[in-house]
């Protein structure tokens, strides 16, 4: 597993940075995308900063689980962008399976209410 773990954490790093890499160099998608969210160009950067930034987590011990966290860019496209939230889900479901690979880093939240 840890071969898997190291392949997924791969694609997630190149995908993550090259999306990153796209929204901070103004891709005309990239622009036309946040254009439809409504949310500003200045979300655009936040968004690239954080795609570059965050891969870094996935290969920093104990923090793959908060590096593979994806679950607003996959909601982003289901409702605000409609039909082309394939490759967001995609990505979502490599993230799942780091997430599931190093589940041990998710605490119980109904052993601390004991």
């Amino acid at each position: 597993m840890k071969y898997v773990s190291l392949g997924l954490r791969g694609l997630l790093t190149l995908a993550f940075v090259a999306a990153g890499l796209a929204k901070l160099a103004g891709a005309e998608m990239m622009v036309a995308t946040f254009e439809a969210v409504g949310v500003g160009q200045w979300f655009r950067y936040v968004t690239g900063l954080i795609e570059v930034a965050a891969p870094i987590l996935l290969w920093l011990p104990g923090k793959q689980v908060a590096g593979a966290t994806m679950v607003g860019a996959v909601l982003a496209h289901l409702i605000i962008l409609g039909p082309s939230a394939m490759p967001a889900i995609f990505l979502g479901l490599i993230c799942a399976a780091v997430i599931y690979l190093h589940r041990e880093q998710v605490s119980d939240p109904l052993s601390r209410a004991a």
